[in-house]
């Protein structure tokens, strides 16, 4: 595929640009691209363009292809879009949720202030280090039978309560409750439950990280109030993974599945990694009901880690969860397809949102936020690069009618894994983060030259044109203390 986009592109206001619906190429809707100049002007020699004029072409769609701020060149699916589909007429494709099912992020708040940490900084980043293994094939330390692989798959985050890794407030502070309904573990491949056994309450590699982070400053005071973010200077941990080796392979199988699909339904496509089925095909509503078991071993892996990294909190300030204020924020997810109903030219429709690299955002009065989010929206957590800052915002109205309640995921990359290692070697960028104050610890250092800071768009502008777009509202922003990485 060219990288530079060749067809038609409108400017539509200082963060909104259209790719208009070119029936020559098949497209069936328009593209719609959330940036600003500086972020606009790089994606016009990134092949992202054309997948989003690909997903436009695709059976079903309901609205425009879009691709949110942090947009950058994917499998099928730019990292970044957003697709709706039709449930009756439309499709799902595993190119539009990505191998890592339901990689997602949480947050949780503490009581303690950066005073409090940085004299145990490094002893508690080595103390969570050890507690949440990291690292391609890290195996963590609960054993599943295949029985107990089941309910994972089936239940989520709230099997992970019921061992006695959490409560049911971190449950309340999950999206979709933390398991998503439709789960059907008959006919995943043993391929799959053999990775997925041995690897729950484990980080990863790549782009996965745990940090412990600072309220930087805080641009929304009611907002941030009601998510316990009180003050610049209290102490937080973000959590980023997702489904491991389980996704992924969820992910694999289902390719394989729907490239025959596409050839029984003579579906046309303009890029064979965007193979699908129609929803309510046999293949479509298996892929959608081993995803969901991925969405679900996501979910408790995360809920396992925080159960972890809280007794690593415990051990190093000799207190209990409750008497540190290690409460839970939100937890999102943002490589996911998920039935939702949304408004379509004036009546409520039932829509197969596809979200890959992209965040949940719906706004005050949905009800299914829990109550003390129902005023304020729904918290959006945005990662960014481990260097420089993340940050939470709040879903809007404006989300709900312009982007199916979706905003940006994080930073989004601007250099390839091997770009940026042929920059600096992992030790230099240790280095240097080190010289800022920031702590990091990894299982190896390839990992590390490849997420160096450089390798990401700048996430304050990435945020910037969120909340300039009115899709999601700045309410704090967040700088490392230390990561833990892969």
């Amino acid at each position: 595929m060219a990288n530079k986009y060749e067809g038609a592109i409108e400017k539509l206001s200082d963060y909104q640009w259209r790719l208009p619906r070119d029936t020559t190429r098949g497209m069936l809707t328009d593209g719609i691209v959330y940036a600003d100049e500086v972020l606009f002007r790089d994606l016009r020699d990134d092949a992202a363009l054309w997948q989003v004029a690909n997903v436009a072409c695709m059976l079903g769609i309901v609205g425009a292809s879009m691709a949110m701020p942090d947009c950058h060149y994917g499998y099928g699916f730019p990292i970044g879009g957003v697709a709706a589909f039709d449930v009756e007429e439309g499709v799902i494709s595993p190119g539009g949720v990505g191998y890592d099912i339901n990689c997602g992020v949480r947050l949780l708040r503490t009581n303690l202030t950066e005073e409090d940490v940085r004299p145990r900084i490094k002893q508690l980043a080595d103390q969570i280090f050890r507690d949440v293994p990291a690292g391609v094939g890290g195996k963590g330390d609960i054993d599943l039978s295949d029985k107990q692989l089941d309910e994972v798959l089936v239940k989520g985050a709230g099997w992970a309560v019921g061992q006695g890794y959490g409560t049911q407030d971190d449950l309340d502070a999950t999206e979709a409750g933390g398991c998503l309904p439709g789960a059907d573990p008959l006919g995943l491949s043993d391929r799959a439950r053999k990775r997925g056994r041995p690897q729950l309450a484990t980080l990863g590699s790549g782009n996965h990280f745990l940090e412990l982070q600072v309220v930087d400053e805080i641009s929304s005071p009611g907002a941030a109030e009601v998510m316990g973010l009180t003050e610049p200077g209290q102490v937080t941990v973000m959590i980023h993974c997702g489904s491991r080796g389980f996704g992924h392979q969820v992910c694999d199988d289902a390719i394989e599945v729907m490239q025959h699909a596409v050839a029984k339904y003579g579906i046309s496509l303009p890029d064979r990694q965007l193979a699908c089925a129609p929803i309510r095909s046999v293949e479509g509503e298996q892929y959608y009901a081993h995803m969901a078991c991925a969405a679900n071993y996501a979910w408790a892996n995360r809920q396992a880690i925080t159960h972890n990294v809280c007794g690593a909190f415990e051990r190093v300030f000799g207190q209990g969860r409750h008497k540190l204020g290690l409460v839970m924020v939100w937890d999102v997810a943002h490589n996911i397809a998920k039935f939702e109903r949304h408004e379509v030219a004036g009546a409520v429709q039932e829509l197969c949102v596809h979200r890959k690299g992209a965040t949940r955002a719906f706004g005050p009065g949905d009800p299914e936020l829990p109550a003390r989010y129902r005023e304020i929206g729904q918290p959006v957590i945005v990662p960014g690069d481990m260097g420089t800052a993340s940050w939470v915002l709040v879903g809007t109205e404006q989300a709900m009618s312009l982007t199916w309640g979706s905003t940006c995921h994080g930073a989004g990359r601007q250099l390839s894994r091997s770009a940026a290692r042929k920059r600096k070697h992992g030790k230099e960028v240790i280095r240097d983060l080190e010289q800022q104050g920031i702590h990091i610890r990894a299982a190896g250092t390839k990992t590390v030259a490849e997420e160096m800071p450089e390798a990401y768009k700048d996430v304050d502008r990435v945020v910037e044109v969120c909340h300039g777009a009115g899709i999601s509202r700045k309410v704090a922003r967040l700088r490392p203390l230390a990561v833990i990485k892969g």
